[in-house]
């Protein structure tokens, strides 16, 4: 028996997933490569798990190296919308989320900055890996490593990050979902220190786009120049395709029952980096406040983005995020006679 919460469209929503059983080809598909877990949409690769250890270019101190990210994220017309180890941040990684300012037993650890040789976040092993006509996704735990620690290094805090990737059954739009589960085995837990980077959900985005040619817009109805530290449900990010002749880009969406809902975020203003304006986004949970994480206790974070080809309006924005804070609950139960 299936109990479901929710409205009447919720429930016809329910029972169109139920009413087929034959099974159907898979439209997403999954496949291990030299190191990359990559998700593959009617033929075309979109988005790339990194699990085996990636070193910086040649030159650049292999402290820098790491593991557990995406990159690459792509359109579907095949254009590259996420980077990594650009030279002006080597430690970015495609769409991550180590927090930043941390304190551990009153010891500031620093998860984000490799270079700083404080701490890490690196995949350890796949928990679930599944794949359904529509979608596919897998779940993969990661270790915040504290290197610092009078004991050596240890675990500061274990993560399973989830991420799903939907068919839109559109050529131009897939959707991501991005869900992180964290605790602390931490006899005292840890203290993630209010700072405008850390944890939630980042991206670095392609050198491609600069001040000329990215634009964003949020449900606050803010742009790129305003959108730095303030609170949005959604933030679409576009910018110049790789031909030129179009536009792309990323909806961003924050489940209301994130921590700081709607969350403040992190945008890189139009003078980033010299002038040039590169783009950086990121929802960031404790921006504004600390978060104390007590000890083995489960804390979660849900995110959704729409990658699109073309234009996506707010109007559009509104109703996906509409669609994700109140998708319905399933919940399966036992009929009287335990079936």
């Amino acid at each position: 028996m299936v109990k479901v919460c929710g409205s009447v469209l919720a429930l016809a929503f329910c029972l169109a997933l139920c009413a087929c059983n034959v099974p159907k080809e898979s439209r997403v598909t999954m496949e291990k490569l030299d190191g990359d877990l990559m998700m593959i949409l009617k033929g075309k690769p979109v988005l790339s798990y990194r699990y085996k250890m990636h070193f910086p270019p040649v030159g650049v101190d292999s402290i820098y190296g790491k593991s557990g990210y995406i990159h690459p994220l792509l359109s579907l017309n095949g254009d590259t919308l996420t980077r990594i180890n650009p030279p002006d941040h080597f430690h970015h990684y495609g769409i991550w989320g180590p927090w930043t300012h941390t304190q551990i037993d009153g010891q500031r650890v620093d998860f984000w900055n490799l270079g700083e040789g404080q701490g890490t976040v690196l995949f350890k092993e796949f928990k679930d890996l599944d794949s359904e006509p529509d979608f596919a996704s897998f779940t993969a735990i990661q270790e915040h490593i504290d290197f610092i620690s009078e004991k050596g290094h240890r675990v500061a805090m274990n993560e399973n990050l989830k991420v799903t990737v939907r068919d839109l059954e559109r050529p131009d739009r897939y959707m991501v979902d991005y869900s992180s589960t964290f605790n602390t085995p931490l006899e005292n837990g840890i203290l993630l220190e209010a700072y405008r980077y850390g944890g939630g959900i980042g991206m670095r985005f392609t050198e491609r786009w600069n001040r000329d040619n990215c634009k964003v817009l949020t449900s606050g109805g803010k742009d790129r120049a305003s959108a730095d530290g303030t609170d949005a449900r959604w933030c679409i990010v576009s910018g110049a395709s790789a031909d030129g002749t179009g536009t792309e880009g990323i909806l961003f969406m924050s489940h209301p029952e994130n921590r700081a809902h709607p969350e403040p975020m992190r945008v890189w203003p139009l003078d980033a980096n010299g002038g040039r304006g590169d783009m950086f986004f990121e929802f960031c949970p404790i921006r504004h406040q600390e978060w104390k994480i007590e000890p083995n206790k489960d804390y979660r974070l849900r995110y959704r983005m729409v990658v699109f080809d073309g234009e996506l309006t707010s109007k559009e924005a509104e109703a996906y995020w509409q669609a994700f804070a109140h998708q319905p609950e399933i919940e399966i139960l036992a009929d009287e006679e335990g079936q």
